[in-house]
């Protein structure tokens, strides 16, 4: 069985731009080695890009949150430093998820890491869950952070009644 690692959202305005937080660097260096593991086996890896226009005050996620971010071609948009590497593939994401994974994944064990794991990880993971009934799906909750260690825990929790395999929680 073919494996595949998602990379959600490690982008720079979320690890220390606009919407950056000690969490999301504090988890850098375990995504950093996730990726280095799956590269090493010549795996699939995909980084997802939460991207955004210049009108994104005036959609409804900016106006819910009205803090400009990931808007696309800016530093900030772009995965934070040394984190993609040659052979990945990136998805353009314009909402917390995902709905066109019919890319390789039919019949992969897929596994998530990144960030928000409340918002992004969590409808991400849901959509491949529902997209792929059958397939193994896990997050890694040592390399994933949210805004709160509270709203890490509820979308670990969510992710785990609706059969998503969740390793390295120590709660």
């Amino acid at each position: 069985m073919k494996k595949a690692l998602i990379v959600i959202d490690m982008q720079n305005d979320f690890v220390d731009g606009a919407l950056g937080s000690g969490r999301a660097r504090a988890i850098v260096p375990a995504v950093r080695a996730k990726i280095a593991e799956y590269a090493g086996r010549g795996d699939l890896i995909i980084f997802t890009r939460d991207t955004h226009t210049a009108n994104y005050l005036q959609t409804q996620e900016g106006r819910n949150l009205p803090v400009e971010h990931c808007i696309a071609g800016t530093r900030g948009w772009e995965i934070y430093d040394g984190l993609d590497n040659e052979g990945c593939l990136y998805i353009d994401k314009p909402s917390f998820g995902w709905c066109g994974w019919t890319y390789p994944l039919d019949g992969a064990e897929i596994e998530l890491v990144g960030l928000c794991t409340g918002i992004c990880v969590v409808s991400n993971a849901l959509i491949l869950k529902a997209a792929y009934p059958e397939a193994v799906i896990t997050v890694d909750a040592s390399c994933c952070a949210c805004v709160s260690e509270e709203s890490h825990r509820a979308a670990l929790l969510t992710m785990r009644m609706c059969q998503v395999n969740v390793i390295n929680d120590n709660s």
